[in-house]
């Protein structure tokens, strides 16, 4: 892992460069790190470079303060991209990294050749939910929402058969920095893609979970019908569709960078 300081803030990443034609980003989701994409490595690495980093304020990113906006995640994707030296890659990010990636593809398509949003939508839930959320947890901590993210996240038989698992990725969450998380709930309040989004020139991948009740088919639906040059493609998953359906989801991702 390295740190990299940029204009705004400091970004925690790791680039494994295989001296591959083509370099793919990974965004994490709300209260996970770059570590939520370590079973689509081995696969990816045979034909990519990868570049994963931690979402600022989360994982060993810094905690800059205030409230974040899905534009300044954006931009510090490009601030690291300009930072490597890297002019072109593939994008993939799944929730709040799903609106960092319409954000990119919006403002910077000339950065990217193709782009993969998962488990997102043009808007994810309403300020009243994000708010309450917010609240919950600067007066509670995080551990108090840890029953409802795991079953936002994960399907109940995922659950029962992946007990581990499910814990380390639980674990990774209560351990995200609380003012991070929160900065990055009001980031995902405040972003609303439903009038721009039909301006990605990429070819897009939409990736949603059947069983996912965040961000339903049904938007993923509407993020396709909006984004001229994508398709879809519907995992039997909740919302972390990257770990429950790893090897289907690495697949997914190959066949649409590659043809």
């Amino acid at each position: 892992m390295s740190k990299i300081k940029m204009q705004h803030t400091i970004l925690n990443y790791v680039f494994d460069d295989f001296k591959k034609e083509q370099t793919l980003v990974f965004s994490n989701s709300l209260g996970t790190d770059l570590t939520m994409w370590d079973k689509q490595i081995e696969l990816l690495g045979q034909e990519f470079n990868m570049l994963r980093y931690d979402t600022r304020g989360h994982g060993k990113s810094e905690v800059a303060e205030g409230e974040y906006s899905i534009e300044m995640l954006g931009n510090d994707v490009l601030d690291l991209l300009d930072s490597l030296k890297i002019e072109k890659v593939n994008f993939c990010g799944l929730s709040i990294g799903g609106l960092t990636g319409q954000w990119l593809g919006i403002h910077a398509p000339e950065r990217l050749n193709k782009l993969i949003l998962c488990n997102t939508a043009v808007k994810i839930g309403n300020a009243e939910g994000w708010n309450t959320r917010i609240e919950t947890v600067q007066k509670n901590g995080l551990d108090s929402i840890v029953s409802g993210t795991q079953e936002r996240w994960f399907t109940p038989e995922f659950v029962s058969e992946n007990k581990n698992e499910v814990e380390a990725v639980l674990a990774m969450f209560v351990q995200t920095p609380l003012s991070g998380y929160s900065s990055c709930c009001a980031a995902v309040r405040d972003a609303d893609f439903t009038d721009q989004v039909s301006k990605i020139p990429v070819p897009t991948l939409i990736i949603s979970g059947t069983e996912d009740l965040v961000t339903t088919v049904k938007e993923g639906d509407f993020l396709m019908e909006k984004i001229s040059n994508s398709l879809l493609a519907a995992l039997k998953t909740a919302h972390i569709s990257n770990i429950e359906k790893a090897d289907d989801f690495t697949k997914l991702l190959i066949e649409f960078i590659k043809n």
